[in-house]
């Protein structure tokens, strides 16, 4: 992320090695931003609506708290 001061996120490779792809980072940082994007709409619109900061906050932590990988590996 490069907004408010935060630095670039280095995106890496489940063994810790950073991804080298040019292209495979522009895409990961592009959804990104696209989702601060929603986010902070959605922080907006709830805060104008009268909704509860904090309560927006932890329903957008539990969206990221159940996200599935339909890739990961099926472990028995």
């Amino acid at each position: 992320m490069t907004k408010k001061g935060k630095s670039a996120t280095v995106w890496r490779q489940p063994d810790g090695e950073p991804l080298s792809c040019l292209e495979k980072i522009k895409v990961l940082n592009e959804n990104l931003e696209e989702i601060r994007e929603l986010s902070q709409d959605a922080l907006e619109d709830a805060v104008l609506m009268g909704g509860d900061e904090n309560q927006l906050r932890e329903v957008l932590r539990a969206i990221v708290d159940d996200l599935v990988n339909p890739y990961a590996s099926k472990k028995h």
